[in-house]
């Protein structure tokens, strides 16, 4: 009677480039991009290095690999809805996914060989802004100030020793414990009445900041001042060229007067 093949004896898939890249997501989730290196993703992937290279040129390749999928988790603006809601949407999606992975917040800008889905997510969020009424100066302001803050902000958050409960009550005791309220009277203040209170949460900050920012945003493009192409956009009524010319008489020509060579010849016949 032939024996059962046990769990062990199950024949893995081949190896591809989607499995080493997959593969190499999950390596890099339990050890952290920088102890990640080829062998210890060849020994996950019970393969050889050498096996690797013929699915990924190197290691970069596969970095650029990693960063795709990635991006590809990371919800695109929806399309038909508002840009504010859409882009709120994608903002809260991408905090998530780099808290699933929280290598990758230093690398998503980084790769100089960006794969597609990297490349369709931003065609997407920048005809967010555009199908929005931004001009394309100002969806590169608005760009870069949210995705600043998105990537910050998962940085900080997996950063810190603790963010809520018990253990930031713990973290916040063990921190202020050599110090007097008098030393550090603010940072005690904040600490007691804001910090240590039941239910604070540091991750609910993100959401503030978020709202903070889509505000102003949505402000700087539908306010009274519109920025347009790069350039103040008022009605005629209310701009400052319309108010100058409505209320400041233009400057008189001066009169001719002599020059160093002599007086001015009139203009005309000469007498």
């Amino acid at each position: 009677m032939t024996p059962s093949a046990s769990p062990d004896d199950t024949p893995r898939p081949p190896l591809s480039r989607a499995r080493v890249l997959a593969g190499a997501v999950a390596l890099a989730d339990e050890i952290g991009i920088e102890a990640f290196t080829i062998r210890k993703l060849a020994t996950a992937l019970d393969s050889k290095p050498m096996t690797i290279y013929h699915h990924v040129a190197n290691k970069e390749a596969i970095l650029d690999g990693m960063v795709d999928l990635v991006f590809d988790e990371i919800d695109r603006p929806p399309t038909d809805i508002d840009w504010k809601p859409a882009m709120r949407q994608r903002a809260l999606s991408a905090r998530a996914v780099l808290a699933r992975h929280p290598w990758a917040a230093p690398l998503m800008e980084s790769r100089t060989s960006p794969g597609p889905a990297t490349m369709g997510h931003h065609d997407a969020v920048i005809g967010c802004f555009r199908r929005g009424g931004f001009s394309v100066e100002d969806t590169a302001h608005a760009y870069a100030l949210v995705d600043a803050f998105i990537y910050g902000f998962a940085l900080q958050e997996t950063s810190l020793p603790a963010t809520e409960g018990q253990e930031m009550a713990d973290l916040a005791e063990s921190v202020m414990e050599p110090y007097s309220a008098d030393d550090y009277p603010y940072l005690t203040e904040f600490t007691v009445e804001h910090a240590l209170q039941p239910g604070y949460d540091f991750g609910r900050e993100f959401d503030f900041g978020l709202d903070l920012i889509l505000d102003g945003l949505e402000a700087m493009a539908t306010g009274p001042t519109r920025r347009i192409e790069g350039r103040a956009s008022r009605s005629d009524a209310s701009a400052p060229g319309a108010i100058r010319s409505a209320r400041t008489p233009r400057p008189r020509r001066r009169a001719s007067t002599p020059t160093a060579a002599g007086p001015r010849r009139p203009t005309g016949d000469a007498g």
